[in-house]
């Protein structure tokens, strides 16, 4: 939504400038709400990468994830086994010995739950007075 608006200032921009609407850098700062050093930087980036460069919209990288790939793979095969694990520390533990990487429970269980949509193989409590 924000880089939405932001690529709408500038379009808003650059037509007032090939318009002609706007005579001065102080009044389209101001009708932008923006200060002259921001709009000083759009208009030396669009002289410098066009349009294109203007309206790019940059993400950041982010982190890389702990579980990728091949090891991923290999704990999803191994959580669609029948015996499957009883915890997520056992799970964590499982990562550890198995793929030498250590991996916080948390996202340890953010990963089995939520990217996995995996479930542990817990049985149901039964009563004792329950005949089998």
């Amino acid at each position: 939504m924000r880089q939405r608006q932001a690529a709408k200032k500038d379009c808003t921009l650059l037509y007032w400038l090939k318009s002609g609407q706007v005579s001065s850098r102080r009044s389209l700062a101001e009708l932008l709400g923006r200060d002259q050093a921001t709009r000083t930087r759009w208009v030396r980036k669009y002289k410098d990468e066009g349009i294109r460069g203007l309206l790019e919209v940059k993400h950041a990288p982010g982190k890389v994830p702990s579980l990728s790939g091949k090891d991923l793979e290999r704990l999803k095969k191994r959580l669609q086994e029948p015996s499957g694990f009883q915890s997520y520390g056992q799970i964590q533990q499982w990562i550890k010995s198995e793929l030498g990487l250590s991996v916080a429970y948390k996202t340890v269980y953010e990963v089995v739950r939520n990217r996995l949509g995996a479930k542990l193989k817990v049985p149901r409590p039964q009563s004792t007075k329950q005949q089998e």
